[in-house]
């Protein structure tokens, strides 16, 4: 994703489909256990596994299911099947550095063969793929080069959407190559994000490993939000920034909400309803957020200096002037990749026990933290 989309996003049911290919067998379907995500699920079928995107970008009308099938299958594209891949996959194109994590943590990286906009890829071990050119640049995600990336002929692309007018992934199509859409960035609940990862272990046969993975973090988060809960008090929070002259925060139902909520902060736009941004002005945000004693999540700035020469109204809130905002965009990749971008929606127990540290310093005494650090 290129970084003006993530700022933007950062600040549904299943509808079943009937199938009536001679190959699908519909009796007996198992549901793979999904219990956050909103956007997608599984079902075990007898000789297939049939992976449903219910909500493939914001507002959309429409679903997709693919086939997931051993390899010499003859099930086919059609009557109600969007793709069909055969698996466990081989080789595989990825389109966001949100995907990055999973192929890492079930051991599959080695089968990433092409990216768009390599360098915002943060993870050290990737990056080691890309120096000895085992992942080839493919361009922009808004243009990929599709004659680099057919001549590559990858077993399978994961892709993202904002709507559904792409033309690029229509071209790969055409071609034979299949492509699915991934949309772990339109869940609003921490671990929904995350568990996303069990969606890359279809791909791969793992899905015993990513539910173990999936596990673990869940496990982690639930325990601290646990020890959040014992803080005596909640300190107050005020987030975003100003982009041209517009400030956004993220509304009250949003991502980066349900993580100072869970931490056991007062995050001061909670009631506001909605799971994107607000667009606010200056004048607003300083109205209700001047005492705020935490500012978390300032934009794109990496410094106090950097945001008092954008605005001199930043110098006017608390937080500032008591050096009590707290940023993700100091830690980045050899080639200036913002880690949290990649890995904080795989990783909601880590951007937790940060914000806990940042609000509750004396609940985690020893912990470090991973993501943010505080502005200098």
């Amino acid at each position: 994703m290129n970084r003006i989309f993530l700022f933007i996003i950062l600040l549904i049911s299943f509808s079943s489909c009937e199938f009536k290919n001679k190959d699908i067998i519909v009796e007996g379907a198992i549901p793979e256990s999904i219990s956050y995500a909103k956007g997608f699920s599984i079902e075990k079928m007898t000789n297939m596994t049939l992976l449903h995107i219910t909500n493939p970008w914001p507002g959309a009308d429409q679903s997709y299911t693919y086939a997931l099938v051993e390899k010499g299958s003859e099930v086919k594209k059609g009557n109600g099947i969007d793709a069909v891949v055969a698996v466990p996959v081989s080789t595989i194109v990825v389109t966001s550095t949100t995907h990055i994590p999973s192929l890492e943590m079930l051991g599959v990286s080695e089968k990433l063969i092409g990216f768009p906009n390599l360098d915002y890829i943060s993870s050290e071990k990737t990056r080691e793929h890309i120096d000895i050119g085992a992942i080839k640049e493919l361009g922009k995600n808004e243009a990929i080069n599709t004659e680099v990336l057919i001549d590559l002929s990858p077993d399978v692309v994961v892709g993202f959407a904002v709507d559904g007018n792409n033309t690029t992934f229509n071209t790969i199509e055409n071609t034979g190559i299949p492509v699915l859409y991934n949309a772990d960035w339109t869940e609003t609940h921490p671990l929904g994000k995350a568990e996303w990862i069990k969606f890359f272990g279809a791909l791969f046969g793992k899905q015993k490993e990513a539910d173990s993975i999936f596990s673990t973090i869940e496990r982690n988060y639930n325990e601290a939000k646990n020890i959040a809960s014992k803080a005596s008090s909640s300190p107050t929070v005020l987030s975003g920034a100003m982009y041209k002259d517009v400030w956004y925060l993220p509304q009250g139902d949003s991502w980066a909400a349900q993580f100072i909520a869970d931490a056991n902060g007062d995050y001061l736009w909670k009631d506001t309803k909605g799971t994107g941004s607000i667009a606010a002005n200056v004048e607003t945000v300083l109205e209700k957020g001047q005492n705020a004693q935490f500012w978390i999540g300032p934009g794109q700035f990496t410094s106090l200096q950097q945001m008092q020469d954008y605005h001199s109204a930043y110098s006017e809130f608390e937080a500032f002037n008591t050096k009590n905002i707290y940023s993700f965009t100091n830690k980045k990749g050899a080639t200036g990749g913002v880690l949290y971008y990649e890995l904080a929606p795989n990783r909601p127990d880590l951007v937790l026990k940060d914000m806990i540290k940042i609000l509750h310093p004396e609940l985690l005494p020893n912990y470090e933290l991973y993501f943010f650090s505080t502005l200098q």
